[in-house]
């Protein structure tokens, strides 16, 4: 596996990582496609590593080169490393289309970099788990601007022999009297900001805040207060995700925010065991999605791989490698492992509204308070400061 960088009564609304409904600004004026036309011959295309196998990695872990046979659209990867960099290739024209996070994607909408998705040109997404669609990450005011891919919560992993009795609470990476000072590790970039957030949000409610992602000055600056004062407890701040298994693996660290994908890795070393949670405040998390260009120049080639890299095989296929859950439901009828969609709760729509997935924050609050809210820039402005 390789990991990159994911109608209850606890929907999204209710646990704060949406909108709830709230009518957003408009974006640029953008036009779905009416129809999907012969391939152009060519895809060029932005991924989280993992994300469009060809064989080179492993040769076994192949789905471009079938979606080449079966369309003549031959795929051109450019994996992108970071969110960040992510939207500055946007940016630049060149590509027909993007994985993006959920830290990302309304950076692109608002920046007219994509397009609207007509999803009724993609048979697959009839499938998609409908705890995925049209979310304030994918879509402003009802219009899908993406097509779900795969999804996950930012656990709390910690060694367990390091780390007893078991944490329940993200307390154990944020009090500053916890025993794992030093040992801590935490994600490097300004969306964990948002876990800081999410962890005032249940332990000081006197804040008010209701999702992570719609901070005001005051709430805001509770989040960076908080991050400053762990920052000395921090053994590594991880981006790769090789760097946070190499440091559970040496011991550097023995707790922090990790993917699940991460601690199953740090697991097949063998170096040390962890576990993994989702502490009872909840977890932020991620749900991809592909995203078309709003000028690429093969729509019809992109349009074509949105349907097929949701495809219940091939979906099944990519969440294996990845570490994640499919969004396609059809999916866990697909996998090696039969137990792998239990694992990663894909089905269980209770687990994946208990998520505040990452959303870009935006000046307009995303919980309808209007423009009194930080958006990204200050958020990355902050991030700096706070790793000093």
């Amino acid at each position: 596996m390789l990991a990159a960088a994911c109608g209850s009564s606890t929907s999204p609304t209710d646990s704060g990582s949406a909108t709830g409904g709230t009518e957003r600004p408009a974006p640029p004026a953008g036009t779905a496609a009416t129809s999907v036309g012969a391939g152009e011959g060519e895809l060029n295309i932005i991924a989280w590593a993992g994300y469009a196998e060809d064989g080179s990695t492993d040769k076994t872990v192949d789905w471009v080169h079938p979606f080449e046979q079966q369309t003549g659209c031959k795929v051109n990867v450019k994996i992108g490393n970071t969110s960040d960099e992510m939207v500055t290739l946007m940016h630049s024209g060149a590509y027909d289309g993007v994985s993006a996070s959920g830290d990302a994607t309304l950076r692109l909408i608002y920046g007219g970099d994509v397009a609207p998705v007509n999803t009724d040109l993609v048979p697959n997404y009839k499938t998609v788990s409908d705890f995925l669609k049209l979310q304030p990450w994918n879509s402003v005011n009802g219009v899908a601007y993406g097509i779900p891919h795969g999804w996950g919560a930012n656990v709390l992993a910690y060694n367990t022999k390091a780390v007893t009795p078991a944490p329940t609470s993200w307390s154990a990476v944020f009090d500053p009297n916890s025993p794992y000072k030093g040992k801590i590790t935490a994600y490097d970039s300004p969306i964990y900001i948002a876990d800081a957030a999410l962890y005032l949000m249940k332990t000081k409610p006197d804040l008010g805040i209701t999702n992570p992602y719609a901070l005001d000055d005051t709430q805001f600056q509770a989040a960076v207060d908080l991050l400053k004062a762990q920052r000395p407890m921090i053994s590594k701040y991880w981006a790769a995700y090789t760097d946070e298994v190499n440091s559970f693996s040496s011991q550097e660290s023995v707790i922090g925010t990790a993917w699940q994908i991460n601690a199953n890795l740090i697991n097949s070393e063998g170096k040390v065991k962890v576990d993994s949670i989702v502490p009872s405040e909840g977890a932020t998390g991620w749900s991809d999605t592909w995203m078309i260009a709003s000028k690429a120049a093969h729509p019809n080639c992109m349009y074509k791989w949105m349907d097929y890299i949701i495809s219940p095989s091939v979906n099944a296929q990519v969440a294996e490698w990845f570490g994640e859950a499919p969004a396609q439901t059809l999916a866990c009828d697909q996998t090696s492992d039969k137990t792998f969609c239990d694992g990663y709760h894909a089905l269980d729509a209770s687990y994946a509204n208990s998520i505040s997935y990452w959303t870009t924050p935006t000046s307009n609050c995303l919980d309808g308070r209007g423009d009194i809210c930080k958006d990204y820039a200050a958020w990355t402005q902050a991030w700096t400061e706070i790793k000093g």
